[in-house]
């Protein structure tokens, strides 16, 4: 099993779940954050700590399709292990439908 972030995190990137993590399999882009699936040790300790409720283990129905995004873009995008402010009107879009459309490929600084 692992933890795979979804689509609520874009457009919000609260990294309140970095700073919790023991192995530091976070990955930063442009306007969200991913787990690398293969670094993720199943602690879970990150899930609650997400404001956006964005983290899901990979065993719930329609995770696949995660676990892949959060692969992909963890081995293209810098590790973060420092928490930082959420993007600007994180709360607005908290819970809002068709985020992948806002969804930019771009590397995030790290850190």
């Amino acid at each position: 099993m692992t933890y795979v972030v979804t689509e609520n995190c874009i457009a919000c990137k609260y990294t309140d779940c970095v700073e919790v993590c023991p192995v530091d399999c976070f990955y930063e882009g442009e306007n969200m954050l991913v787990i690398h699936p293969d670094e993720c040790i199943d602690c879970g300790v990150c899930e609650p700590e997400c404001p956006a409720d964005a983290i899901r283990p990979d065993t719930e129905p329609d995770m696949d399709k995660w676990v892949e995004f959060n692969r992909k873009y963890s081995e293209a995008w810098p590790v973060i292990v420092t928490k930082k402010d959420p993007l600007e009107g994180a709360e607005e879009m908290d819970g809002k439908d068709g985020k992948m459309e806002l969804f930019a490929e771009g590397a995030g600084e790290g850190g």
